[in-house]
């Protein structure tokens, strides 16, 4: 499976903009090659570790967009996510979705293969003029997303009969059925997220704290916030470690951390400092306006980082104005939670001693 990753080295390709036949040539590999790459025939994470990257090295010099080339990864990552219900693996080989923590550009990719809504750094870009019909997205066919739906909803029963074990694999499984907007695929959804409330319950820090989140941003997704509001209050607001749990899985969702993470252990790292805090405000700030569903979590999370980090007005230069603009125009509507306006009106105060 390399629909994605292939997807998205036709994207890299076309930000030069070079024809198939010229990157076959300056890439030293035949138009065959290259064209299955992109057409994910060949999938690029077959390629030997040098030559990709090589491949990975080579594109930016040759012109392509940086930020395009470096979602490669999370691509791949997708795929082999695709890939383990399209073409089960052999028999006793992990899933994917246990191996490691996954991060927002994973996610973002296997929606846009499922759903078609772009990764934000795709909706804008220039569509260069192309010879016959080509291919939009990196879309799986109806029956694809049907098999692939179905599998993740029996890893996530599957994987809930393991306890502890498999808690990991299930959260990360359950989270992504609610990317199926099926009507009765988002009923079985918001029912099995609902059931494992009761069960995730809690107040600050617990063993099931990542999965409680996880359950409340799945059904916060379908259109449901109380579960995510409810989340706030219990399971984050007025504690130490369940505030240090949401920052560092920020952290890592949004790409301030950059190793990979193969459990949940690292929500609870006290000294927070595997990460840069302006790359975290950077990511905030950029995705505050364009995630409706979760901009509760966003403006207690903001409320929480400049709590934390209060030196971080000072070093975060431009992204001041940017975030000032974006909290006066979430205090200027009306979805918020009550926690949230007040928070917001805080972060804007704040912001307000630096103009």
């Amino acid at each position: 499976m390399g629909l994605i990753a292939g997807f998205v080295l036709r994207t890299s390709r076309e930000s030069i903009p070079r024809s198939q036949e010229e990157m076959a040539e300056l890439l030293g590999v035949s138009v065959a090659t290259y064209q299955g790459w992109e057409a994910g025939r060949r999938p690029i994470s077959n390629m030997r570790g040098a030559d990709l990257l090589g491949l990975r090295r080579r594109l930016p010099v040759l012109g392509a967009d940086p930020d395009m080339v470096v979602l490669l990864d999370a691509a791949m990552d997708a795929d082999r996510v695709i890939g383990a219900a399209l073409s089960p693996p052999r028999p006793g080989a992990p899933h994917p979705l246990c191996e490691w923590v996954h991060a927002r550009d994973t996610a973002h990719m296997i929606a846009w293969a499922v759903n078609g809504s772009p990764p934000p750094i795709f909706r804008h870009r220039p569509v260069p003029p192309r010879h016959g019909p080509v291919a939009s997205a990196p879309r799986l066919s109806p029956a694809e997303r049907t098999v692939l739906f179905a599998h993740l909803r029996e890893t996530a029963e599957v994987a809930g009969r393991l306890g502890t074990e498999g808690s990991l694999l299930r959260r990360q499984a359950l989270y992504l059925t609610s990317y199926d907007h099926g009507p009765d695929a988002a009923a079985w959804t918001a029912h099995t997220l609902h059931a494992r409330r009761g069960g995730t319950a809690g107040r600050g820090w617990t063993s099931s704290w990542a999965e409680a989140r996880s359950t409340a941003t799945a059904l916060a997704r379908l259109g449901d916030p109380q579960p995510l509001w409810d989340f706030i209050e219990r399971s984050m607001a007025d504690s130490d470690d369940g505030e240090i749990a949401n920052l560092n899985y920020w952290a890592l969702w949004l790409g301030a951390i950059q190793r990979p993470e193969a459990n949940d252990d690292f929500m609870r790292d006290r000294s927070m400092t595997g990460w840069d805090p302006v790359t975290l405000l950077r990511g905030l700030v950029d995705g505050i306006h364009q995630a409706p569903g979760f901009v509760d979590l966003y403006a207690h999370t903001l409320w929480a980082l400049l709590e934390t980090h209060r030196w971080l007005p000072l070093a975060a230069g431009g992204l001041l104005g940017t975030l000032a603009q974006r909290t006066t125009e979430l205090l200027d509507g009306s979805a918020l939670s009550e926690r949230s306006r007040r928070e917001l009106s805080a972060v804007h105060y704040r912001l307000g001693e630096y103009d």
